[in-house]
């Protein structure tokens, strides 16, 4: 392959930003082992994306894909009655529930009609400096690729995939884990257009609608706890979301009708040290992986996203200092994420006895809640 400025690796929503951000002005090369997009969970997406989306010239493509408008979170958090925020004065206005795939498959498309070329399914077989850039060998389904690229950047997820081959560590701060089930929908009531949130003993769930009249059911809780088998039986977890009062009456009132699509997926934080090195650096999970009650992770994706590409063409221009300046930004990130994930859980108190709330409360050294009342998924990026 010809050289190129910069080769991402990862083209999930950080990778695929990146990458569009970049490619009018760079050469990028896009990379991702899969061939579709997988179903995942992660399909909220604050009114704050909205600014983001706006300045990357985004904003009318991304309305033309007719995801669902999501107008407020409800939680049953801290007590027995629910609690509801809307976005009604948000003066961003409402959120969006996803199709999560489609979400994914349109911001590649864009990355590509910029100008970046997209190399999939590939691997990354090795790298090596190469002077003052990098040599990377590639495996895919035409053989071994070769290129040499001046910056990486690793979107790779959670796995870190190429900040861990270059020496970085992760590491996690709990065990979350998630089982989730789809199916289909009608929504009325309550529930329509709302994100829905739940603590119980053992951990907490969460739902909401889907375009195209479907719907998510999932549950949190520790990978070592015994409500953790749940997460890999699907017929148990939703034996198990039935016995849930409040939300068993969100179901209901939805008319959920789940289907044979369900997964498991890591869910906890966790944050990769450190996020930068000479001539690479990180985005989105790879760089820090954020509690899904915080509903920040998708929306950090974008942000270090464009963080990253801003970063990058400050390099390439000679500024020495853009790329420390991206750690530092996302230090200043998982400071701020941190604090509100302390607030979200100090609110719950019902079950100071089990195992995943102790946990909690230990690792945030308060005894007490915090005074003011927040509700889950409203945390904000610094």
């Amino acid at each position: 392959m010809a050289s190129a400025d910069v080769l991402i690796l990862g083209a999930g929503p950080a990778g695929a930003i990146a990458a569009l951000n970049l490619a009018p002005t760079r050469r990028v090369l896009l990379v991702e082992r899969r061939k579709d997009a997988s179903p995942r969970i992660g399909e909220s997406l604050p009114p704050a994306a909205r600014r983001l989306l706006t300045d990357m010239g985004l904003w009318e493509s991304f309305l033309s894909e007719g995801h669902a408008p999501c107008f407020g979170n409800r939680a049953i958090w801290g007590g027995p009655d629910p609690v509801e925020m809307d976005f009604v004065r948000d003066l961003d206005g409402h959120g969006f529930h996803l199709d999560r795939a489609r979400f994914e498959i349109w911001l590649r498309r864009e990355a590509v009609r910029r100008g970046a070329a997209l190399i999939f399914p590939a691997a990354l077989h090795s790298i090596a400096r190469d002077g003052d850039g990098w040599r990377v060998r590639l495996s895919s389904d035409r053989g071994v690729l070769e290129t040499r690229v001046s910056v990486l950047v690793d979107a790779g997820g959670r796995s870190a995939p190429l900040s861990r081959r270059l020496g970085a560590r992760r590491t996690a701060s709990d065990k979350l884990v998630c089982g989730w089930v789809h199916g289909h929908c009608a929504e009325s009531g309550p529930s329509a257009g709302t994100t829905y949130i739940e603590a119980e003993p053992d951990g907490w769930w969460y739902s909401a609608p889907l375009p195209a009249g479907r719907r998510v059911l999932a549950f949190h809780t520790d990978a070592d706890l015994p409500a953790a088998r749940v997460t890999h039986d699907r017929d148990a977890l939703l034996a198990r979301a039935r016995s849930i009062s409040g939300l068993s009456g969100v179901l209901e009132a939805a008319m959920f009708l789940p289907d044979e699509r369900s997964g498991f997926t890591a869910a906890h934080s966790a944050v990769t040290s450190p996020y930068v090195g000479d001539g690479w650096l990180a985005v989105g999970d790879a760089a820090s992986s954020f509690d899904p009650l915080s509903s920040q992770g998708l929306l950090n994706a974008l942000f270090t996203g464009l963080a990253a590409a801003e970063a990058i063409e400050r390099h390439l221009e000679g500024d020495a200092d853009a790329i420390p300046g991206h750690a530092r930004a996302l230090e200043g990130i998982w400071a701020a994420y941190e604090r509100h994930l302390r607030l979200f859980y100090a609110q719950e108190i019902r079950w100071p006895d089990r195992p995943f709330w102790q946990r909690r409360r230990g690792a945030l050294h308060l005894t007490a809640p915090a005074p003011e009342r927040a509700l889950p998924g409203l945390g904000r990026l610094a």
